[in-house]
């Protein structure tokens, strides 16, 4: 990255070089960084767009939601939503429910096993990926603080 902010710099492009190695930068920490969470949730037969959606319904009140409210919250399209939700329910860790005042609202609710691989999950991600980032806490505090303006700026509130 540091070569490819130096063509940039060359190119002409110094006033963009230092978004270029951010932008780059950020992109290939992602993709390391989801390379361990998938390693770590495999063997638990989960993605982490499906051990969120699990999450999401533990941490709320009656642990079930609209599937629409479910998209909003993790902030992805209806369709993935519906696919998380059908993944989930054929492995038996969420059910949809009748919603008791809307009869056109289906609701995921999360069952006694997806709490158990949710808990486990996290016991798994904390221990193995959150725990691990290998950056002081300060400078974590720090990162998260500059990323949240930067999404901010972007509308992702």
């Amino acid at each position: 990255m540091e070569e490819a902010r130096r063509h940039w710099i060359d190119h002409g492009w110094q006033d963009a070089a230092d978004g270029m190695a951010m932008v780059t930068s950020i992109t290939r920490v992602q993709q390391i960084l989801q390379a361990r969470i998938d390693e770590v949730l495999r063997p638990l037969e989960l993605t982490f767009a499906r051990y969120e959606l699990l999450m999401l319904l533990s941490f709320s009140r009656a642990g079930r939601l609209p599937l629409s409210v479910i998209g909003a919250r993790l902030q992805v399209h209806p369709a993935s939503v519906t696919n998380a939700v059908d993944r989930l329910e054929a492995q038996g860790f969420v059910e949809r429910q009748a919603h008791p005042t809307d009869r056109r609202t289906r609701l995921a609710a999360i069952t006694d096993p997806g709490r158990k691989v949710a808990l486990e999950g996290t016991d798994r991600l904390n221990e193995q990926v959150f725990r691990r980032i290998p950056l002081a806490d300060e400078d974590l505090q720090d990162l998260h603080r500059v990323l949240r303006s930067v999404r901010h700026h972007a509308g992702d509130f």
